[in-house]
């Protein structure tokens, strides 16, 4: 299933998308080594990574019934001391002891280096989605001590393992302008 079709808000990008950050949206190859490239200092401040349920469009995406648990892992990275991304990932539970074994102990790690790493991930399309204060991602960037009032962008896409789906969303926060696009 492609990650624009569950939810109607995630769309395939488009001209509806701000120019300042189509590129940022676009990108289809590592955001990691696109902030690398752009800043002195890189690093990733995990949040949380637990069992949890995941969001009401992420479930089927993974091909299950939204009351089931997955593991979510929230993360921080930053560009020279400042966030510009809140990076959101889930997972099927039983696929962090399978398939995506790598996902349980990423620690302070990111984990687009080990998805564009191993030549047998594959990844779908991106969609993206303008959020605000009544999605729950826009509510998590909040709780994380980023200071908005703005709608912000975020694109996502599924990685596939073995045949096993990894959602991976990236919400790019206002600071993200301060990079070269």
């Amino acid at each position: 299933m492609s990650p624009h079709t569950a939810g109607a808000a995630w769309q395939a990008p488009a001209l509806f998308m701000p120019s300042a950050l189509r590129g940022w949206l676009t990108d289809p190859h590592s955001l990691t080594s696109r902030i690398r490239a752009r800043c002195r200092a890189f690093s990733v401040r995990p949040l949380r990574q637990c069992a949890a349920r995941g969001e009401r469009d992420e479930a089927p995406l993974l091909g299950m019934s939204p009351s089931r648990r997955v593991r979510v892992r929230d993360v921080l990275l930053y560009a020279d001391g400042v966030p510009v991304v809140f990076a959101h990932s889930v997972v099927r539970l039983h696929d962090v002891t399978g398939a995506w074994h790598m996902f349980a102990g990423v620690g302070v790690r990111p984990l687009g280096e080990l998805l564009f790493a191993d030549a047998r991930i594959a990844r779908s399309p991106l969609s993206v989605r303008r959020l605000d204060d009544r999605h729950p991602l826009y509510r998590r960037v909040r709780a994380a001590g980023i200071v908005t009032d703005t709608p912000l962008w975020a694109r996502r896409s599924l990685f596939l393992r073995a045949g096993r789906p990894l959602l991976v969303t990236e919400v790019f926060l206002p600071a993200i302008a301060g990079l070269a696009p």
